[in-house]
């Protein structure tokens, strides 16, 4: 029997972004479906506003992107620092409406490229909707999608991922389980080598 493995992204977090392949390497090793969903963060709300930070702050901040770009380096990755805080919800709902056309990992894929290169605005409705038609989807209904069904299912699943105890990303969930970051990994699949 197939296991099911929710995992939680945001597509401005360079350590999601980095956790992609790994991910989609444990659906080539064992017998599970990775459920991707959104889980945009509040960066402010952990890392300060950019213009209230404190010295503390930043120093987290110029260690993550630092770290995050040596992990990229060594696999041929781009990471790029934003130049803001970026509202990740766009490219998130996006994402919901990529499994929906059955576009999903093209639409992903691409997003996180891109975005980390700084080829791609997130923020933008339509630049996230020339990805969506990029990818192979019909984005006539995207707009309607956006600010209506798909709003409420990005925040629903945000509520849902908190009430679950999600609060970072990338987290993978197994069977009620919380994994937290792509360095989590090996846990998760000594769970699953051990059925």
């Amino acid at each position: 029997m197939t296991t099911e493995i929710t995992v939680y992204s945001d597509y401005k977090s360079p350590y999601a972004y980095l956790a992609v392949e790994p991910a989609y390497r444990l659906e080539r090793t064992y017998d599970v479906t990775l459920t991707w969903l959104p889980y945009t963060l509040d960066i402010p709300s952990f890392l300060g506003a950019v213009e209230d930070r404190d010295e503390n702050q930043w120093r987290k901040v110029r260690y993550a992107y630092m770290d995050a770009r040596r992990l990229a380096n060594k696999r041929g990755l781009i990471v790029r620092g934003p130049k803001q805080i970026y509202d990740s919800s766009i490219a998130a709902i996006g994402m919901l409406f990529a499994q929906r056309a059955g576009v999903f990992r093209a639409y992903h894929d691409r997003v996180f490229e891109r975005f980390w290169k700084r080829e791609l605005a997130i923020e933008d409705a339509g630049a996230i909707a020339g990805v969506l038609a990029e990818a192979g989807a019909d984005t006539a209904a995207f707009p309607a999608f956006l600010d209506g069904d798909g709003r409420r299912a990005h925040d629903r699943v945000c509520a849902e991922a908190q009430a679950l105890g999600v609060f970072g990303v990338p987290t993978f969930v197994l069977d009620g389980e919380l994994f937290w970051g792509g360095d989590r990994l090996y846990l998760l699949e000594e769970r699953l080598a051990a059925g």
